[in-house]
């Protein structure tokens, strides 16, 4: 498949981030956890189930699973949560060194970009400052700063508030379906990113890359075109 611009927007002029898959690999540690949580309730997971969990707020999903957690509050799962979270076997968060040194490359042209997160801001933050670039972010919204998750564009749409630019100036980077739709339903281009799912999985977005440093900005095309499993998708 030829290379070409990714989308018919605006020029693109600031960046809004995930953070889970996107910026570190964290979801196989995550999607544990929650087999975790589910098996101790009699249910056991398959994928397609703990996909679900990908990339959304936990709460939105408990909430359309509430048929597996009868009875139970939001506090009574996050604690079980929290407590199997705790155990040292589990897999470990890995960086993203692509990923940073693209966010080092657009700070570098004065490109402002904050952060969309599922997550909760305590995670946010110290993820940020244990890759070093906290203060490159422009902000945060993070899962307590939405009335609705993603797949809803609610998180973007603030986003895009924090940093002062209409939608269609702005480029998401996602590593999920649901963020994808959460980026295209905001009114913005969506580059993804294979590190959670596979391209034909992911082909919502305008832009299908292996890793960030495989995105020239701001024409929105592969660096490399021959780059493996790298795919321009979405809009044509």
């Amino acid at each position: 498949m030829g290379v070409r611009q990714a989308g018919t927007g605006g020029t693109p002029r600031a960046a809004l981030f995930d953070l889970d898959g996107t910026l570190i690999n964290s979801e196989p540690r995550s999607v544990a956890v929650w087999a975790k949580v589910l098996r101790a309730r009699g249910v056991d997971p398959d994928e397609a189930l703990l996909r679900r969990f990908m990339g959304r707020r936990g709460r939105d999903v408990i909430t359309e699973l509430s048929h597996l957690f009868p009875g139970e509050s939001l506090d009574d799962i996050f604690a079980d949560l929290w407590r199997y979270g705790q155990d040292p076997d589990l897999p470990r968060v890995e960086q993203l060194p692509q990923s940073v040194a693209f966010l080092h490359h657009l700070h570098s042209r004065g490109v402002p970009f904050a952060l969309v997160t599922s997550a909760g801001r305590h995670w946010a933050e110290s993820t940020l400052e244990s890759l070093g670039v906290r203060a490159m972010f422009r902000g945060l919204v993070t899962a307590d700063d939405v009335t609705v998750g993603k797949p809803h564009p609610e998180g973007y749409l603030n986003g895009a508030r924090i940093l002062g630019h209409d939608p269609e100036h702005i480029v998401v980077f996602e590593d999920t379906p649901a963020g994808i739709e959460a980026g295209r339903s905001a009114g913005m281009r969506v580059v993804g990113i294979t590190t959670t799912h596979p391209p034909q999985a992911l082909t919502r977005a305008d832009l299908v890359v292996d890793h960030l440093t495989q995105v020239a900005w701001p024409q929105l095309v592969l660096r490399d075109p021959d780059a493996p499993r790298s795919t321009l998708a979405g809009q044509a």
